[in-house]
């Protein structure tokens, strides 16, 4: 027998090079069956590793990006096949909300009005999928899901705004690349901040990599943080959060008879009041006379159902988190901030802060089960590290010395191309991303008539994740399906 001789440079090589991270992706085969129609379809799970050009290391990977994507077994050409990205918002949220409550040939089984069934928890056959109209990638951004910095790399790069866009958008140039799908319609769906991460795609994909998109389909919309921080001085976000006030009261009985009895009618006489008579009690401050402040508490009392003594201790200015805890305080009940149609309980009434989103503890247990269960019973990846539904990522702002806006890379981007088109999903008892703030942001993009045509403004009995809400996940998802068939809607 004849040793051979080991070179230790050569090891030292070979273990240097196995600590070099790699993809990691399973392939599957799934079929879904939808009345009489059968889809077959692949999925590719796991994780593409992002890198960055070095001069002395030809690309250096800086991080792993978990992904999900779905891919119909079809012989339509691929320049045919519209291809949709997907991710949820947070900051520091992973991709399944819209993955399996609304978008994937799975969903996640809740009753008819989106409350959890006891666990434990399972998922059914999605009906209203998107997967037959368009191949779906679900995008895990850094520290969500399973996707991580790589050893070596600091997490926060990835957190600031600008860095966030970036890379989510050289991950979607890598896979659009690597899958041969620069010919297919190309569409993006965001949620919450999901839509800020979106509208600064439209921008930088174009700038950075020549990649113009067809659409882009904006879920509860947040682009312009002026709309929506309470902050001292600022008192921008108190109008445009009152019609969700009065929607919100108007679902819990909270308002006049009169208002009671027609939703529209009742949003449309907030919507007035906020952008009129309070608006301009508020600009006033504390040069309003008494008289006039009087009127205004009245009036903002019949909008939102809390007491004229409780606004006045306010100065007419309640925060979200307040008209949550305050609503119903009386029963000890506290409302939903993503969707006021929650309640909860907790053990202090008296406090102006809710210690918990009702909404937010009712879906957080069925979608982990469900995620968790589905990626390594189904999709047959595993991976030990958690996954991370939602990460508090604090100094997601510390690169700003403003408020977060890129509703002005959303109009760039029309203006570089004019071909884009824009959906927008609102929910009435959203308090998270209020309706009527989205309207004021677009109404200030600055668009000329022919641009502005192209943005489709939808409304939903529901909150924040629409879909929740079996009704409205049924019209949302024809609705979307129209939007990247390009068919017309109404």
């Amino acid at each position: 027998m004849t040793e051979i001789e080991k070179d230790p440079s050569n090891q030292k090589d070979n273990q240097q090079a196995a600590l070099i991270p790699q993809d990691n992706v399973v392939k599957t085969r799934h079929t879904l069956k939808l009345g009489e129609k059968t889809l077959d379809y692949t999925v590719t799970t796991g994780t593409l590793i992002l890198k960055e050009e070095d001069e002395k290391l030809g690309e250096k990977p800086k991080a792993s990006i978990f992904y999900v994507a779905y891919q119909l077994q079809t012989d339509t050409p691929k320049a045919e096949r519209p291809v949709t990205f997907s991710f949820n918002g947070g900051p520091g949220s992973a991709s399944v909300w819209m993955h399996l409550g609304m978008l994937g040939p799975k969903r996640v089984l809740m009753d008819e009005e989106g409350m959890p069934l006891p666990p434990p928890y399972r998922l059914v056959d999605n009906e209203y999928t998107l997967l037959e109209e368009s191949d779906l990638v679900f995008i895990d951004p850094v520290s969500t899901g399973f996707s991580r910095a790589v050893p070596g790399e600091k997490a926060d790069e990835f957190h600031g705004v600008k860095k966030d866009i970036e890379s989510v958008g050289d991950f979607i140039y890598r896979w659009t690349t690597r899958n041969h799908r620069w010919s297919s319609p190309k569409y993006l769906i965001g949620e919450s901040y999901g839509t800020t991460r979106a509208s600064g795609l439209s921008l930088y994909l174009q700038q950075r990599h020549g990649m113009y998109l067809n659409g882009i389909m904006l879920i509860s919309v947040v682009l312009n943080f002026i709309t929506l921080c309470f902050d001292s001085g600022n008192d921008l976000p108190f109008p445009l959060i009152l019609p969700s006030y009065t929607a919100s009261a108007w679902y819990h009985k909270a308002l006049a008879e009169d208002l009671q009895a027609d939703l529209a009618g009742a949003l449309r006489e907030a919507e007035q009041f906020a952008a009129g008579e309070y608006t301009l009690a508020l600009l006033k401050g504390s040069a309003i006379p008494k008289a006039e402040k009087d009127l205004v508490t009245r009036k903002l009392s019949r909008l939102t159902g809390l007491s004229q003594r409780y606004l006045e201790d306010h100065n007419l200015r309640v925060a979200t988190h307040q008209f949550c805890k305050e609503l119903r305080r009386k029963e000890g009940i506290v409302v939903g901030r993503l969707d006021s149609r929650y309640i909860g309980q907790e053990q202090d009434n008296a406090s102006d802060e809710y210690q918990r989103d009702p909404c937010y503890s009712a879906i957080l247990g069925p979608y982990a089960a469900a995620l968790n269960g589905y990626v390594r019973e189904e999709l047959e990846f595993e991976s030990d590290i958690p996954y991370e539904m939602i990460k508090g990522l604090e100094k997601w702002e510390a690169d700003q010395s403003r408020y977060i806006n890129v509703a002005d890379d959303l109009r760039d981007a029309f203006f570089i191309n004019p071909a884009l088109r824009v959906f927008i999903a609102n929910g009435f008892y959203d308090l998270a991303t209020p309706y009527f703030a989205t309207e004021y942001t677009i109404s200030h993009l600055g668009l000329p008539a022919n641009l502005a045509e192209r943005i489709h403004m939808s409304y939903f009995e529901s909150g924040h994740m629409m879909y929740l809400h079996l009704p409205s996940l049924a019209r949302i998802s024809g609705e979307l399906k129209k939007f990247v068939t390009n068919a017309e809607l109404s």
